[in-house]
């Protein structure tokens, strides 16, 4: 009876996980279809020039700008689709989260962009989720990174949850088993995870995110890298808002230099090392680490499909003028 029970049990799991695989490749494929090329060749021709300008004259003058803008696309998608609820102010919404409170960035810049779109076509024509996609697109490229194809037709949620934002946005604290699932949850695979984690080849991230790494004892990393670190990031605390470089080497340039990084376990955050660490990611580590093209190819299709993740079903969806509010 023992055996009959658990065996139902694991049934029941297997039902459930595979359910669960279903709907998130249900997601994609459905936004997928929902998307095109042209969707704006009508509408808003100078819909992609506008957007690469606007982008262009904002990496110029920062280029933590385009790091910034890059993250801002990841934090939006993985919460409920890609549907620029991030960028809608609040305090229950998603930038009060706490992955996102005094930490992400870029908002000037979409409103930058998304100004200069209003003004070539007006109305509320290109909606904000598209926005962010084609600026996270060229704020690569711009640092000397891939480009892809985007797909556009997405429309933006008219409201933001903090807790969801709490609940499915991975922290720097995450083991390899947590990052897998959480991005198998949104149909995404182990190859995808890691190829998207490049993206920490640019900007920097806080000293809050990284002090036990760099401060405690039982972390994989090159002890005179974490030394260096140690001066700007004290183990008693008072620097929390203190920065580096997630990629010391080549801070501003889109390369592979991140995976150069982990493989002399120079990974700034312990989830970063976490992908080089033993474990079901290192073989995939040292061929990006010696293949740019390689990891610029598999960032690329990562970025389209985490951009083809839908709202859930039912969501109240619109085309917003102003991306931090609703219409």
């Amino acid at each position: 009876m023992a055996a009959a029970a658990v065996s139902a049990s694991s049934s029941r799991v297997l039902v459930l996980s595979f359910a669960l695989l279903a709907a998130a490749v249900s997601s994609l494929a459905g936004t997928a279809a929902a998307l095109s090329t042209g969707y704006y060749n009508k509408r808003c021709p100078s819909l992609q020039p506008a957007v690469r300008s606007a982008m262009a004259r904002a990496v110029a003058a920062d280029p933590n700008t385009g790091a910034a803008v890059l993250r801002l696309f990841f934090h939006d998608c993985f919460v409920n689709g890609c549907d620029a609820s991030v960028l809608l102010d609040g305090p229950a919404g998603e930038k009060a989260a706490a992955p996102n409170a005094n930490s992400l960035r870029g908002y000037e810049a979409i409103d930058s962009v998304k100004s200069q779109v209003e003004a070539a076509c007006p109305g509320g024509v290109v909606s904000c989720a598209d926005v962010l996609a084609l600026t996270a697109r060229d704020a690569v490229s711009l640092l000397g990174g891939p480009s892809w194809t985007v797909r556009l037709g997405r429309r933006d949620a008219r409201a933001a949850s903090r807790d969801a934002a709490n609940a499915n946005l991975p922290g720097p604290g995450s083991g390899l088993p947590a990052l897998v699932a959480a991005f198998a949850a949104k149909g995404l695979s182990p190859r995808d995870m890691t190829a998207l984690s490049g993206a920490h080849t640019v900007g920097r991230a806080r000293c809050a995110t990284f002090r036990g790494r760099v401060n405690g004892g039982g972390e994989a990393i090159n002890a005179t890298y974490a030394a260096g670190l140690r001066g700007a990031c004290p183990a008693g605390g008072g620097a929390d808002g203190a920065l580096a470089p997630l990629d010391a080497e080549t801070p501003d340039a889109f390369d592979n230099g991140y995976f150069r990084a982990l493989v002399q376990r120079r990974g700034l955050l312990h989830s970063d090392q976490e992908l080089y660490n033993g474990g079901s990611q290192d073989a995939l580590v040292r061929k990006y680490a010696s293949n740019g093209p390689a990891f610029a190819g598999d960032f690329g299709r990562a970025m389209v499909r985490m951009g083809n993740l839908a709202p859930a079903p039912g969501t109240p969806l619109e085309v917003r003028v102003n991306c931090r509010r609703p219409n």
